[in-house]
């Protein structure tokens, strides 16, 4: 028997690959099929399931095109309904594969559809148990994703969660594995650990939402207390999950197509966006007018969906060499399916073409604090609203770069402003946004705020407040 985690950081995201003899499961898979159709041809078994704990919204799965190319069934849980052909497991349903039963197990309240399955091993032991996004390490589901989907309020679908705990998921061994599928970082919960496994007992123990003793209404309270919004492409994401989308080996095809320098200019011209993915400092050295910069070394996919609000937006590429596929395949795991190539070359091409550059100004934390010592300046905080709360600068002020849309018209454009995030990743976000609709008095502080901390004395607000 073989049960491994594939875990994509940039997403938090957990798939499974399970084997006994012949046979294969995948769990919760990512849009790109070749990595699972890899591993079973490795093993020379055959992915006899696809298996979904629910609809995700913060992923696109690629359960239909990886089933076309496999044979394998695709399984549901109750109350699913969806647009292609699948097996709806029955609550307590079976399913055998090699040696090992899969027990499906109906566990609503994330969304109506979510499941737990249950492994037992081949000796008859519970074993482990994938929670999907019912229980997390450290946290349970956010109950109010689905709320659109349906006629039921994120209270209703908190208290079937309770339930869905207590009645199924806790009556299971103490010293059974919990595979959930997202860890930290991911906005499906709110309070995630780092860790993405742990056993039944120590989340009885740690997680505050299977505290023993816990009534209903404590739990639905503490459960929907600080939500903070999510993002705008989930329930796009969600919507694609119960459809049929274009197959990613026709994405990836299209989005790295390379392009000259003047059919980039064409496509941007005819209402494409320049998506510089590159790393922060190559950005601030040097970039294409007027390019967005969201950079694959941080919070690549996230940023995209919370930023870029039409998911089939024309998409042109600035990628380091040879991290073009790469680009395109992190787009469309959240649904961004339209990107139409790249620039061939890179800014090298577009300089050796005689076209212009604009650079970022950028400035370490100690000279920061000796202009901001001799002379009052303005101060960008991008960070979000938990940090800011928790720690900044006197002089700052809050333009939280997810909001950076409905906020910026209080910005004006002949001011020089100064703007710092944690560690200088979504201040260059902040920035190039800013830069790409006519603000050019910027000043990035490199290193961010934990630069500023570390290495001035300039004041700051601290507060006990950490609700993000």
């Amino acid at each position: 028997m073989t049960v491994e985690q594939i875990y994509t950081g940039c997403i938090a995201e957990a798939a499974y690959y399970i084997k006994s003899k012949n046979e294969a499961v995948i769990i919760d898979p990512l849009r790109e099929t070749e990595p699972y159709i890899s591993r079973a041809k490795k093993d020379g078994v055959e992915i006899k399931y696809i298996l979904l704990t629910h609809f995700h919204a913060d992923f696109v799965s690629g359960h239909v095109d990886l089933a076309k190319k496999t044979g394998a069934k695709i399984v549901l849980g109750p109350t699913a309904e969806a647009e292609f052909d699948f097996h709806q497991a029955k609550d307590g349903e079976i399913l055998h594969v090699g040696d090992l039963k899969l027990k499906w197990i109906h566990t609503p309240g994330h969304t109506r559809e979510s499941s737990c399955i249950l492994l037992i091993d081949a000796d008859g032991k519970e074993n482990c148990v994938f929670t999907g996004d019912t229980l997390f390490i450290g946290d349970v589901g956010r109950p109010d994703l689905a709320v659109k989907q349906g006629e039921l309020t994120e209270k209703d679908l908190a208290k079937m969660l309770f339930h869905s705990l207590r009645d199924k998921v806790m009556t299971l061994p103490d010293d059974i594995t919990v595979y959930p599928a997202h860890g930290a970082g991911s906005a499906c919960g709110k309070n995630m650990s780092k860790e993405t496994f742990d056993t039944l007992a120590n989340q009885k123990k740690n997680n505050y939402a299977l505290r023993a003793n816990m009534t209903e209404e404590e739990f639905v309270k503490e459960v929907l207390d600080g939500l903070s919004q999510p993002p705008q492409y989930f329930p796009k994401n969600v919507m694609m999950n119960k459809g049929v989308n274009i197959e990613i080996d026709k994405i990836i095809a299209r989005g790295t197509a390379a392009l000259n320098v003047q059919e980039f200019i064409e496509h941007a011209n005819n209402g494409a966006l320049m998506l510089d993915v590159r790393t922060q400092k190559d950005f601030i050295a040097g970039h294409v007018p007027n390019s967005i910069f969201i950079g694959l070394n941080g919070g690549f996919a996230p940023w995209v969906g919370e930023l870029i609000a039409d998911i089939n937006q024309p998409i042109i590429l600035i990628a380091p060499a040879g991290q073009e596929e790469e680009a395109v395949t992190r787009l469309s795991r959240i649904g961004y399916d339209n990107s139409i190539g790249y620039l061939a070359g890179g800014l090298e091409n577009w300089i050796a073409a005689g076209k212009e550059i604009d650079t970022l100004k950028s400035i370490d934390a100690v000279t920061f604090e000796t202009e901001a010592n001799a002379n009052p300046i303005n101060i960008l905080d991008v960070r979000k609203d938990g940090e800011f709360n928790a720690d900044h600068l006197t002089e700052a002020k809050h333009y939280s770069l997810g909001r950076i849309s409905e906020e910026m018209s209080g910005l004006d454009k002949a001011a020089t402003y100064y703007i710092h995030c944690a560690g200088g990743y979504r201040s260059v976000i902040f920035a190039s946004i800013l830069k790409s609709r006519g603000y050019h008095n910027l000043i990035d502080i490199a290193g961010g705020y934990k630069a500023i901390s570390d290495n001035t004395k300039l004041k700051r607000v601290e507060t006990a407040c950490t609700a993000s």
